[in-house]
């Protein structure tokens, strides 16, 4: 087989697998990451047979199953503890966690308990402490930040939780991190000589709206990208600049003579941005909590005589339930809402008329195949290109599917 690649532009490459690759996931969310070793399988396998890769005679490079056998047991008494069934050394191990997920119960001494994102947090210390010393690398894909939302210091009376948990992961070892469209990226400046890495959404989500929606028209004429406040401004510019469609922004004016509940009040929500009469909304942010922000702006909207209105998160949390969203949707207020399947969804929201699922196992894949290699992932994270040859594509009349080759 050695002969397919005289040729190869592969052939002068210095890259080389850092190691047999090795899967672990959290029990909560076994499903995503089998699916996600199941098309690494795939892919690596394809390679090889159509003489793709110089890489097929690398030990543990084409497998047909990469998942670590692992186990995470819990107590009566709340503790817990991670053993692994096989050997991970010399291999590149990958972790994926999904700290939101809330679909396991155990049973405590008096009761039931739900496992909690500081449940998952400590589980996955548990992990990494067991692989320290026998992993080759150890690298984290956190799609949903732990603690993410307390990125700054607004009081030294207040724990700075989220600095902590990326100091511990570098403490015990973790060589890169992977996290999707955090809330805000500068919880890296914490641990600045970690390799973090924040992969965007922003592609695969279009995409799956473009493919439920075929009627949304992306020009300046007919849609625009909207911010419900400020703090998401750079992920709507991110849009709103590679769609080439105009920027609207909600911003809060708050009352600073008062304090209330150690905040200022805010007065009122004000739009800055073109008219929206007649216009379809891109509604974008970085998660949906209880959904108040999303519906409220998303109710001025309609009331400006905005025309149909996607609602656009990464992350569904749907901390306040379903029924708000069921509301919205019946009133006209908004059209859809688009997440991803990074983290737990119930099966009732997958069951919604209005909801759309993003699939982002290919993505993940992709990902974990071009660290293993050392690969540039600069683009792969971006997607920049990728957006901006969809839209091109989408203005010739030539929608197509990606290849996550």
């Amino acid at each position: 087989m050695s002969d397919l690649y005289i040729n190869s532009d592969y052939k002068q490459s210095k890259l080389a697998p850092f190691g047999p690759i090795g899967i672990i996931s959290h029990t909560a969310n076994e499903d995503f990451v089998r699916e996600v070793s199941n098309v690494l399988s795939t892919k690596r396998a394809n390679r090889v047979a159509e003489g793709r890769t110089p890489f097929f005679q690398n030990p543990g490079y084409s497998r047909s199953d990469y998942l670590l056998d692992s186990r995470l047991v819990r107590f009566q008494t709340g503790e817990g503890k991670f053993a692994l069934d096989e050997s991970a050394r010399g291999h590149d191990v990958y972790i994926i966690t999904d700290v939101l997920s809330h679909n396991r119960i155990f049973e405590l001494t008096e009761g039931l308990h739900t496992i909690s994102p500081d449940d998952h947090y400590m589980d996955l210390l548990r992990i990494v402490s067991n692989l320290k010393g026998k992993a080759k690398r150890i690298n984290v894909i956190m799609p949903f930040v732990y603690e993410g939302r307390r990125e700054k210091l607004d009081s030294h009376r207040e724990s700075y939780d989220c600095a902590d948990m990326l100091k511990k992961l570098q403490e015990l070892g973790v060589a890169n991190l992977i996290i999707f469209d955090p809330h805000d990226k500068r919880i890296e400046n914490a641990v600045p000589t970690m390799s973090i890495e924040f992969p965007r959404c922003q592609f695969k989500m279009t995409q799956a709206l473009l493919s439920r929606f075929g009627s949304i028209r992306l020009d300046k004429d007919s849609t625009i990208v909207v911010s419900p406040d400020e703090t998401g401004v750079p992920r709507a510019i991110f849009y709103s600049s590679h769609l080439n469609l105009p920027l609207g922004i909600f911003y809060r004016e708050r009352d600073y003579t008062l304090k209330q509940n150690g905040d200022h009040p805010i007065k009122e929500f004000r739009y800055l941005g073109d008219d929206v009469t007649g216009k379809d909304i891109l509604l974008v942010d970085d998660m949906i909590n209880s959904g108040s922000t999303m519906i409220r702006t998303a109710q001025k909207l309609k009331d400006a005589g905005a025309r149909n209105i996607f609602c656009l998160a990464p992350f569904g949390l749907f901390t306040d339930g379903l029924e708000v969203f069921d509301e919205a949707y019946a009133n006209g207020i908004i059209k859809c809402v688009c997440c991803t399947n990074l983290i737990y969804r119930t099966k009732e929201l997958l069951a919604r008329e209005w909801y759309l699922d993003t699939n982002m196992i290919a993505y993940v894949a992709r990902i974990i195949d071009a660290l293993n290699t050392d690969e540039s992932v600069f683009d792969l994270i971006n997607s920049t290109s990728r957006l901006t040859d969809l839209v091109s594509q989408i203005r010739i009349g030539e929608v197509f599917d990606e290849f996550d080759e």
